[in-house]
């Protein structure tokens, strides 16, 4: 997954828009778009359009990011979007690989009551969003199969630590998240899962954005997520392997998610 276009899940309009920029993979976002009082036509959204999109052929991944564990609202968050089997949901503020483990465990229960096959939902954990998961970025090795990538994030990271910023004048980031990225591109190669850059917000500062795809790709990510449904095709543009890389270069042995089932 070359790019993936997080987009509210409360909004269908937006939904049905996603569905033609060309990303690779749509996150319907339960999370941080969604306003308390919206979280229930969030979670009916997710699952209406999961169900009318799930069959259409060469359609994207569908991830769903759900409220974190701390928060008392995924349990909800899956009751309502394990019926109609995403690809994946996206787990955020995980602190390491036991939030991976408690996190299979609801899916395994919610796949045994819906008939779905054990492990048929994966996980992409978002490593670095609180300050204690920075110490536990290398534990996911082994946490679970369901693990399909890792991302990170620097805006609840930021909120945490209390900064006033975390780029500088020129839109790079920061010390602290610049430690964050390097953790989750370790960790990921550690439990030997693909790594996903964040999103760049600026995103109507396109030579900002080609310099962070290349920095990414550069680094060791294979994708990178978005919030505007115009930049995906670039996402997939300026992430493409480097033609000037030479043809006997070592690839990772990292794969990507797999792909969804098709009807």
């Amino acid at each position: 997954m070359r790019s993936l276009l997080f987009v509210p899940a409360d909004s269908p309009g937006k939904l049905g828009k996603a569905l033609g920029c060309g990303a690779d993979a749509l996150i319907l976002d339960l999370e941080d778009s969604v306003a308390p009082e919206r979280k229930e036509a969030a979670r009916a959204g997710a699952a209406a359009f999961l169900a009318q999109t799930s069959p259409v052929p060469g359609r994207p991944r569908l991830i769903v990011r759900v409220n974190g564990l701390a928060t008392g609202l995924i349990d909800a968050d899956l009751d309502a979007v394990v019926p109609a089997h995403p690809d994946a949901i996206m787990l955020p503020k995980a602190e390491g690989g036991a939030s991976v483990v408690h996190a299979d465990a609801k899916l395994s229960a919610r796949e045994a009551l819906n008939g779905l096959a054990e492990g048929a939902i994966r996980i992409v954990a978002i490593a670095t969003e609180t300050a204690p998961a920075l110490f536990v970025a290398g534990t996911y090795r082994g946490s679970s199969p369901r693990l399909a990538a890792l991302t990170w994030g620097a805006e609840d990271l930021s909120t945490e630590l209390g900064a006033e910023a975390n780029r500088d004048a020129q839109g790079r980031f920061l010390d602290p998240y610049r430690l964050a990225r390097t953790l989750c591109i370790a960790a990921a190669a550690a439990a030997d899962v693909p790594a996903l850059d964040t999103v760049y917000v600026d995103f109507r500062n396109d030579a900002g954005l080609r310099r962070e795809c290349e920095e990414a790709r550069r680094d060791g990510f294979t994708g990178k997520m978005a919030i505007h449904p115009d930049r995906s095709q670039p996402l997939t543009m300026y992430s493409r392997p480097d033609p000037r890389r030479s043809p006997g270069h070592k690839r990772s042995s990292r794969r990507s998610p797999r792909p969804p089932a098709q009807a």
